[in-house]
């Protein structure tokens, strides 16, 4: 039972709750771990795990805590919904409806989706700080940040519904990122060059590479949003960075002639990213690189790195 057992943090995650949330559960409703082992803290069992998915699920229909503890610890084991009177439940709809498809993603990313669409954000803080701590900038992306940001895109393309839900994760992952770069923020000359491409504003998976850079220990350069190719030009001639990423979320905004402009700018960068999928590979000018994902981005800018500071060495 003992490797069964997790310890809040985990069980956290997995419902897309905050830890406070859980130890007010326990406080006031007794749906506390009962795993024990001496000299360690008390962990949660499957049990445990199932009368609090109970309490979370009725809960996040509406059902007060109170009574959603009472059916918890009365069977843990059932589905109650359908039990308790619909006039204490709200509506379906009224929050978006339904849940957020994440594919194979694994339950920190199904605890994300379930806390987007409760619109926690201090459950969504928490488990996007606890992935950045575990396992880095790359992996979050990857495997939580990215499959939960796509859910929201495609219930959003089939309902028109949860802005709101996509607004909030937006920011909270934009903060996640901003705090992560600043923790990491290398010393010396900014390298690296990150823009949006001429009127495109889909910056997380830009702000994602910045944090990534900073992990890396490579110095950057953000314009973020919306740079008309005559001010990104711009930019690299005053700057003269080593290398220029430029995101395209989307076929309109990915205008081949502003790569171009890049190769013909006087202080050309070394390495010139066309990053995102709005770019086409048959449409790239010769000499830009389209980075397959994000771990590939920060290796091209690594090796630049590298190779710019053997030059100065030599």
């Amino acid at each position: 039972m003992a490797d069964e057992a997790l310890s809040a943090g985990a069980v956290a995650r997995r419902l897309g709750v905050a830890v406070t949330t859980l130890r007010t559960w326990h406080q006031r409703y007794g749906l506390g771990p009962s795993e024990h082992v001496p000299g360690h803290h008390r962990r949660y069992t499957p049990a445990d795990l199932a009368r609090l998915e109970t309490m979370r699920r009725l809960t996040a229909e509406g059902v007060s805590p109170a009574e959603a503890a009472r059916w918890a610890r009365q069977a843990p084991d059932r589905t109650p919904v359908d039990t308790i009177s619909r006039s204490r439940i709200r509506p379906p709809g009224r929050d978006g409806g339904g849940a957020i498809p994440v594919g194979r993603a694994g339950p920190a990313a199904r605890g994300l989706a379930r806390a987007a669409m409760r619109l926690d954000a201090a459950a969504i803080n928490e488990t996007i700080a606890h992935t950045i701590a575990a396992s880095g900038i790359i992996a979050t992306w990857e495997t939580l940040l990215r499959p939960v940001l796509a859910g929201i895109g495609d219930r959003h393309a089939a309902t028109a519904g949860l802005i709101e839900v996509e607004h909030l994760v937006s920011r909270c992952v934009s903060e996640a990122f901003a705090a992560a770069s600043q923790a990491n923020a290398p010393a010396g000359p900014a390298r690296i060059l990150l823009s949006c491409a001429d009127e495109e504003q889909h910056t997380l998976p830009l702000e994602a590479l910045a944090a990534a850079l900073a992990e890396a220990g490579v110095s950057y350069r953000m314009l973020g949003a919306r740079v008309p190719v005559a001010a990104l030009v711009e930019a690299v001639n005053r700057t003269g960075p080593a290398a220029v990423v430029l995101w395209s979320h989307t076929r309109a905004t990915a205008d081949p002639t502003q790569l171009s402009a890049l190769l013909a700018a006087p202080r050309r960068p070394l390495l010139i990213l066309a990053a995102g999928p709005g770019w086409r590979a048959d449409t790239l000018p010769a000499g830009v690189v389209r980075p397959v994902d994000l771990a590939e981005a920060v290796s091209l800018a690594v090796a630049v790195r590298d190779s710019l500071d053997q030059s100065r060495e030599a």
